[in-house]
């Protein structure tokens, strides 16, 4: 990604603008899918909570999330990047917090389809229906992925050798992610 830093705001009465400074951000492809996730989560918790409701808008972003010509792009996303724990450690946290993002999307998914429900008329009943079983589809398929949990991640801190300390082990259990 660049940025590119402009000497005044646009729009500007030219139409050429001086450039000052230009910074390059260079993402791994797993930040870029943390990125996208994180997009279509937005844009559902924006069309689900818009006042006034905008069914058209709700249904389109719905249909991109859940529909069955685009289903494959966020379950592929997870295929490709939570199907296995990364090798690299380096890797864990971004891991995580992908599969954090696929948890509030299904999340922000549900919510826009009740609000879907409580918008449409008899005569879209049916394409109800239809959201729901993608989405149903979507979540089966998704659940093994972000249930999955780096074991790596959840070993106890500290090393405790006498029973006294029994409860200082079931506190850092506590603490699990």
């Amino acid at each position: 990604m660049t940025i590119l830093t402009t000497s005044h705001a646009f729009p500007y009465i030219k139409t050429r603008i001086n450039i000052i400074h230009k910074e390059e951000i260079i993402s791994t492809p797993i930040e870029v899918a943390i990125e996208d996730m994180q997009k279509k989560t937005q844009e559902l918790a924006f069309a689900t909570h818009q006042d006034p409701a905008d069914a058209k808008m709700l249904q389109m972003v719905l249909q991109g999330s859940v529909g069955t010509t685009v289903n494959q792009g966020p379950l592929e996303v997870a295929q490709v990047f939570l199907s296995e724990i990364p090798s690299d450690p380096k890797l864990y946290r971004h891991h995580n917090k992908l599969r954090l993002c696929f948890k509030d999307f299904t999340k922000r998914c549900e919510d826009a389809l009740r609000k879907n429900k409580s918008l449409i008329g008899p005569d879209q009943k049916e394409y109800q229906r239809e959201l729901e079983r993608n989405y149903h589809r979507l979540k089966e398929a998704l659940q093994p992925l972000i249930n999955r949990k780096i074991p790596q991640l959840y070993k106890p801190v500290l090393q405790v050798n006498s029973h006294r300390d029994s409860f200082s082990r079931m506190s850092l259990r506590k603490l699990d992610i």
